[in-house]
């Protein structure tokens, strides 16, 4: 097979300084051997030669048209805020259905063409262009929880019905501290129920880790939810693996099983909520009042709106290992709305209230009230005593607490 006339030309401008040099012995020898190499004539041979030695007059290219100007990538960035910053894979699917609710709510003023582009742009796109707002908001120092790989693994204690996650209403359930680096003295705690099938997800917070909050707050998700709760299944703190929770879900014939001691990956579905929800919206700082309790649970109805409505989730539908390479596929991210309407096992009632509460909601005003309750709460978090230390702690609040309120106040401006 022949060289292509890239190859040709490159190794013509290869040899041409060397040929330029040579003697006349020496230029009949890099002939022959050029000519040998590209099968060209001997003539065209020493034309090339010389003209790989010529200088040449690169013209600029033009720049390609720009496709997706200011006004889309403002509207694009619009929408990545009201969804609370989202990646592009998760951004992508969500926008044919929130640009024409934001339009309808008057929340983004663009024509059809701008509309159309910005519906069509494609994950890669999106990151690219929000690349410049991503950095400057990003937060430094992140510590405490964090996101898990989906492993879920459990040991029933009390078995009703077999464990079914792909059934809508069997649920994970844990608690986040709001202690702000300091453990002293009693502070809220945030109860987070997700649901397996859909990635439905309710937060409620409590005063302590007293169990009677607990269930309190259990009870009332659970009225919540859009489809009954058939299983619970929690970690081994004592704020759940008790004779009150168990008597709960023996009255409601609701499974109730737990993950085993000393692997938290058993809870990854409710870990990753922990981290993506409530730090994401409230911090890392200390809630310890009535005041700042209040507030919190206004976020958390407020927040069930954009997580469960507007919100995309992946979710994992293989994992192969090879050797040390793990390869990992997800399906197309959507919303636990739009997952719990596809599902077969929810009703056409619990979906027609679902379409209802979903034609209510303007995400972009929804996030104004939620950024505002923030700011107010991070207000009341800061501007409090610390609560003193216990002798010989070595935890230091007071620094974590002023950069978390620094970063997130950013958040909410």
């Amino acid at each position: 097979m022949g060289l292509s006339m890239a190859e040709r030309k490159s190794v013509t401008r290869a040899i041409a300084t060397r040929y330029a040099r040579a003697d006349r012995s020496g230029k009949s020898r890099i002939l022959d051997e050029l000519c040998a190499t590209t099968g060209w004539h001997r003539d065209h041979a020493r034309r090339m030669l010389r003209s790989a030695l010529m200088p040449r007059v690169v013209r600029p290219r033009a720049p390609c048209p720009v496709k997706y100007g200011s006004e889309v990538v403002a509207a694009l960035t619009f929408c990545w805020a009201v969804l609370g910053m989202p990646a592009g894979k998760r951004l992508v699917p969500i926008l044919p259905e929130l640009v024409p609710v934001l339009r309808r709510f008057g929340e983004l003023d663009i024509d059809d063409d701008t509309a159309a582009l910005l519906v069509r742009m494609s994950a890669a796109t999106v990151d690219r262009r929000l690349a410049p707002q991503r950095k400057s908001l990003e937060l430094k120092g992140r510590s405490h929880t964090k996101p898990g790989s989906l492993l879920k693994s459990q040991i029933p204690i009390r078995t009703w019905a077999q464990w079914d996650d792909a059934v809508p209403g069997f649920v994970e359930i844990d608690l986040v501290g709001h202690e702000g680096g300091n453990a002293v003295g009693e502070h809220a705690y945030t109860l987070t129920v997700t649901d397996i099938a859909t990635g439905w997800t309710e937060n409620r917070s409590v005063p302590n880790k007293a169990l009677k909050w607990v269930v309190a707050a259990l009870d009332e998700i659970a009225g919540v939810l859009p489809f009954p709760l058939l299983g619970v299944d929690s970690d081994n703190g004592s704020e759940f693996i008790d004779h009150h929770l168990l008597a709960w879900c023996e009255r409601r014939e609701i499974t109730f099983t737990r993950s085993r001691p000393g692997n938290s990956n058993d809870g990854a579905h409710v870990e990753q909520k922990n981290w993506a929800i409530v730090r994401t919206v409230v911090g890392y700082l200390r809630y310890d009042t009535p005041a700042e309790l209040l507030l919190l649970n206004k976020i958390w109805v407020l927040q069930s709106n954009m997580t469960n409505f507007f919100s995309p989730q992946q979710k994992l539908i293989s994992k192969v290992r090879d050797g040390a390479k793990v390869t990992k596929k997800y399906d197309t991210a959507t919303t636990p709305h739009r997952r719990a309407s596809a599902h077969p096992a929810v009703t056409a009632d619990t979906k027609d209230a679902l379409d209802a509460a979903y034609a209510s909601v303007n995400p972009a005003a929804v996030q104004r009230q939620i950024q505002a309750l923030t700011a107010e709460l991070i207000t009341l978090a800061t501007s409090k005593r610390t609560p003193t230390k216990k002798p010989g702690s070595a935890t230091t609040p007071s620094r974590t607490s002023t950069n978390e309120a620094t970063n997130h106040a950013s958040r909410a401006s």
